[in-house]
C-alpha cells in the first residue's frame, strides 16, 4: 500500500502538466516564461537552458571579451542606477556589453542621500565603488514607466510586502511633493521627479559632488518607456526625448 499514493500523486502531476502543455522533454521547455503565469513554470530548467544557449551561441563569439576582463578586470566607462524591475534591463537598453556597464538596482532606482552610519547601505556602497575604485566617468540614473516602486511611494505598498519597501520607498516623498497634488499623470510625474531627486542625492555624496565640480564625472537621468521602448532624458525642464 505504501507505494499507491506516490504512484497516484505522481500521475495527477503528469496530468497537470498535460492540461498545461507541459508534458514535454527539458529541451521543449524553453520559453516557459513567457508562455504561462509564474506559479507554472519551472524556472531553474528555464535558467539552465538559457545558460546552455550562452555556451552555445554567445560564447564562441564573446569568449575573447570574456577573457580579456578575466585578464585586466573590469573598467566600466559609466555606472547605472536602475530600477529591479524585470522589464527595463540596462544594459538592453544602452546596447551594452559585459564590461561596459557598472549597475546597481533597486526598487524604484532610489538613491538615498549620503549617510555614513553603520546601517546597511547597499546602493551607496556600490557608489563608493563605482566612483572611487572604478573611477567611471559618467553616473546615470535610469527610471521608468509604470514603476511600482513608484506606486508604493504615491499609494503605499502591497499589503503582502511592509516589511521593507514602505521604509525604502520614503527616500523618494521629496518627490511627492514637488510633483504636486494634480490627479492628472500623477505617476508620471512623481516618476521624473524620482529621478530628479536621486540626481540630487548623489550631489550629497562628497566624493561625487568634487568628481563632478572637477569636471571628471558626469551626472545625467533618464525615463524609459516600456510601453513604446522610448528613452527620454529627465532635466529641470522636463523630458526630451532621446533621437
Amino acid at each position: 500500500m505504501t507505494g499507491i499514493r506516490p504512484r497516484r500523486e505522481k500521475a495527477a502531476a503528469k496530468a497537470r502538466l498535460r492540461h498545461l502543455g507541459l508534458d514535454r522533454s527539458r529541451d521543449q521547455h524553453v520559453g516557459v516564461f513567457n508562455r504561462f503565469p509564474a506559479r507554472y513554470a519551472f524556472p531553474m530548467d528555464a535558467l539552465i537552458e538559457g545558460y546552455r544557449k550562452f555556451r552555445s551561441e554567445t560564447w564562441p563569439s564573446e569568449r575573447a571579451r570574456y577573457e580579456a576582463l578575466a585578464h585586466w578586470g573590469q573598467s566600466p566607462q559609466a555606472m547605472v542606477i536602475a530600477c529591479s524591475d524585470s522589464r527595463v534591463d540596462p544594459q538592453t537598453v544602452f546596447g551594452a556589453v559585459p564590461g561596459e556597464l557598472f549597475v546597481v538596482r533597486n526598487v524604484a532606482a532610489l538613491v538615498p542621500p549620503y549617510g555614513p552610519d553603520p546601517g546597511l547601505h547597499g546602493t551607496s556602497a556600490a557608489l563608493e565603488f563605482g566612483v572611487k575604485v572604478l573611477k567611471v566617468g559618467r553616473l546615470v540614473v535610469l527610471g521608468h514607466g509604470q514603476c511600482g516602486g513608484v506606486r508604493a511611494l504615491a499609494y503605499g505598498p502591497p499589503p503582502q510586502a511592509r516589511d521593507f519597501i514602505a521604509s525604502w520607498v520614503e527616500i523618494g516623498e521629496p518627490a511627492l511633493k514637488a510633483a504636486g497634488d494634480g490627479a492628472d499623470l500623477r505617476l508620471d510625474r512623481i516618476e521624473a521627479e524620482v529621478v530628479r531627486l536621486s540626481l540630487a542625492n548623489l550631489m550629497t555624496f562628497p566624493w561625487i559632488a568634487e568628481a563632478a565640480t572637477a569636471g571628471k564625472l558626469e551626472l545625467d537621468g533618464f525615463l524609459f518607456d516600456i510601453h513604446t521602448g522610448v528613452l527620454a532624458r529627465v532635466d529641470r525642464e522636463g523630458l526630451t526625448p532621446v533621437d
